[in-house]
């Protein structure tokens, strides 16, 4: 049996990973771009980007491994969700990527919000409310305001399915990365005709749609040789990179309660039954494991806030790393565990571009409250860390009033590499947390349903008994309990008090 390629197309970065038939990691590299935001409220990306870093971030894992072309069996692909693309009937992008994180379809999403109910909205889509996020708003926008552009597109693309179609030539996609565009019914498998009629949309302007999992296609000659591979290699539909993710840390099935900390911050708890949540407060994905479901909440900058503070206010640390070959994280981290539980009373709200689960509050946005000439870069470091995990411990509420409480905790993604934040994770929730060999849950995952795929593994059990293995736990520490249970408390209230006047911050508003 021959090699196995995971690829999964994140918020700010592109990775790729190739594994051998055992599930062994072999090589990982990574592609960042850099989100435009000509406004507070617009997240943009030239959409030709994708797939540079996918070329260049596979040709460099592929010479890191010393892989032979010919020894690549299957490539799986899972992206971010709701990114949106515009193109022709060949393929070509129309404009940019709007990304996102994204929030000027506001308007258009107050309409939708007043056309539907928000039960049935549920009860179809998964999605608990209407809001600018959600693919569907943002292609009403473009009707509203670029109508020759949304006449012009041919389909409508999410990212996994703008790499899909290099890599095969089909215009595919599947219903894990589409449970999130308003478009998709996750009870049927199919689109939602009353949402596609409200926008004026056809079945035939968006992808066919596979299963999370499944061959979509084979590597078609142009692609291949970008790649430096050879035609014919089996594509696999990866889903979100949620979906996939949770694959990848063997979240596959019901009693399993995940979190990744990258760009954003997220939750997965793998369900079987789509209308398990009677609040109807918890989004719900489809699983890239097949016949699951995904409770999935979202903050949407969890660790997007430390990488803001570092570009922003770290210069030194920044200028330190280069010098000495250190990761300025590490050096912002080692400043922050300098400092008590509760960062002495300085407090953060994290949304940087809104809120989402479980307050769902688009005009949020970031706030430091209570700090005083005795609180230095260190407390505004730790302030950062605890108000993530403040969000996860507010998410782990949502997922147990939905019928999935967590008694553990995998941790994954970039901040699982920070054992104070993974401290800090388990002091705040009061679970422990545990963390994984190999840090790249998504590719990970990806690689698995590839091998899958291939028959390199017989089903996914198979496949996270062979590369799922847990490395740290980090244990609830009592003594900091009344601390963070203040600060947790600080937190809320700060978000109650504030939230009234986020209605201020529209376009226009910084």
């Amino acid at each position: 049996m021959g090699h196995l390629i995971g690829i999964d197309a994140g918020t700010t970065a592109l990775k790729a990973g190739v594994f051998d038939a055992d599930g062994t990691t072999l090589s990982v590299a990574t592609e960042e771009y850099r989100i435009v935001t000509p406004s507070s409220d617009r997240a943009e990306l030239d959409p030709e980007r994708y797939w540079e870093a996918l070329v260049g971030a596979t040709r460099r894992a592929l010479e890191q491994a010393g892989v032979q072309p010919a020894g690549i069996e299957a490539i799986s692909v899972s992206s971010q969700g709701e990114t949106v693309t515009p193109v022709a009937a060949d393929g070509t992008p129309l404009g940019p990527s709007i990304v996102w994180l994204d929030n000027r379809a506001r308007a258009e999403a107050t309409e939708l919000a007043s056309l539907f109910d928000v039960t049935a909205v549920y009860a179809a889509t998964g999605v608990p409310e209407v809001n600018p996020t959600w693919p569907a708003c943002k292609i009403l926008w473009w009707r509203r305001h670029e109508p020759e552009l949304f006449a012009q597109a041919a389909r409508f693309l999410l990212v996994e399915d703008l790499l899909l179609h290099r890599l095969t030539g089909r215009f595919v996609s599947e219903g894990g990365v589409l449970s999130t565009t308003l478009l998709y019914d996750i009870r049927s498998g199919g689109w939602w005709p009353p949402m596609l009629d409200a926008l004026g949309l056809t079945p035939g302007r968006l992808p066919d749609i596979a299963a999370p999992g499944a061959v979509v296609g084979l590597l078609r000659h142009q692609a291949a040789e970008a790649l430096g591979l050879q035609p014919g290699v089996r594509v696999v539909a990866g889903g979100m990179d949620q979906g996939a993710g949770a694959v990848g840390v063997g979240n596959v099935a019901p009693g399993m309660v995940s979190e990744s900390t990258g760009g954003a911050l997220t939750l997965q708890a793998s369900i079987e039954r789509s209308d398990g949540d009677r609040t109807r407060r918890t989004p719900v994905y489809v699983h890239s494991a097949p016949g699951q479901y995904l409770y999935c909440p979202v903050c949407p900058t969890g660790g997007m806030v430390l990488t803001w503070f570092r570009d922003q206010f770290a210069a030194t640390e920044l200028s330190r790393a280069a010098a000495e070959g250190l990761d300025a994280y590490d050096l912002l981290t080692a400043l922050a565990a300098t400092v008590p539980a509760g960062a002495e009373g300085l407090t953060m709200l994290p949304h940087l571009a809104g809120a989402f689960s479980p307050e769902y509050e688009p005009r949020a946005r970031g706030v430091w409250s209570g700090f005083t000439l005795a609180h230095g870069k260190g407390h505004f470091v730790r302030a950062i860390l605890e108000a993530v995990a403040y969000m996860l411990r507010r998410n782990l509420e949502l997922l147990a009033d939905a019928g999935s409480p967590a008694d553990v905790i995998r941790s994954h993604g970039g901040g699982a590499r920070s054992d104070l934040w993974c401290q800090i994770k388990a002091d705040v929730t009061g679970r422990p947390v545990v963390t994984l060999m190999g840090e790249h849950s998504a590719i990970r995952g990806n690689a698995m349903l590839a091998g899958v795929a291939a028959g390199a593994f017989a089903d996914l059990g198979e496949a996270c008994a062979a590369m799922v293995v847990p490395n740290r736990r980090f244990e609830p520490i009592p003594s900091t309990h009344a601390a963070y249970e203040a600060g947790y408390q600080r937190y809320l209230e700060l978000f109650d008090t504030l939230r009234p006047s986020f209605a201020g911050h529209g376009p226009g508003h910084g």
